[in-house]
C-alpha cells in the first residue's frame, strides 16, 4: 500500500513521538521543562520565575503532564484552602535524531532527588 504525504502527516499527528517533538518546540514549554527539573513548583511560581502569564503556564503544564513528560510530585494546601499540585520535570535530557526519515526520540530519566 502505497501512503500519501496527507496519510503520513495525519498518521504523525497522532504518534506520542511527534507530539513529544512539537512540544518541546516550543520555547516556553521548554523553560518550564527546565525550571522543574531539580525543583517542584506550583504554576504561580514558575509563572513568577520565568515572566509568563499564568494561562500559558497552566496550558504547558496540562500538555506536558498528559504527555508524562512531568508530573506531580506532591500537593499542598494554600492559605485559602485550595489543593495546589506541585510539579516536576520527569526527564532531564532530550536527543532527538532522524533514522530513515523518521524521528528517533530518546528521553533520560530525571533520577535527582526533589523537594
Amino acid at each position: 500500500m502505497r501512503m500519501t504525504r496527507t496519510d503520513f502527516i495525519q498518521q504523525s499527528e497522532y504518534d506520542v513521538t511527534q507530539k513529544i517533538i512539537e512540544s518541546l518546540s516550543n520555547v516556553c514549554t521548554r523553560a518550564i521543562l527546565f525550571s522543574i527539573k531539580n525543583e517542584a513548583k506550583d504554576a504561580t511560581q514558575i509563572a513568577d520565575e520565568l515572566k509568563i502569564s499564568l494561562s500559558t503556564v497552566y496550558k504547558a503544564l496540562c500538555n506536558l503532564e498528559e504527555l508524562t513528560l512531568i508530573e506531580v510530585k506532591k500537593f499542598v494546601i494554600s492559605q485559602e484552602g485550595k489543593k495546589i499540585k506541585l510539579y516536576r520535570s520527569r526527564i532531564v535530557k532530550v536527543e532527538i535524531s532522524m533514522s530513515n526519515m523518521e524521528p528517533v526520540l530518546n528521553l533520560y530519566p530525571n533520577n535527582t532527588s526533589s523537594s
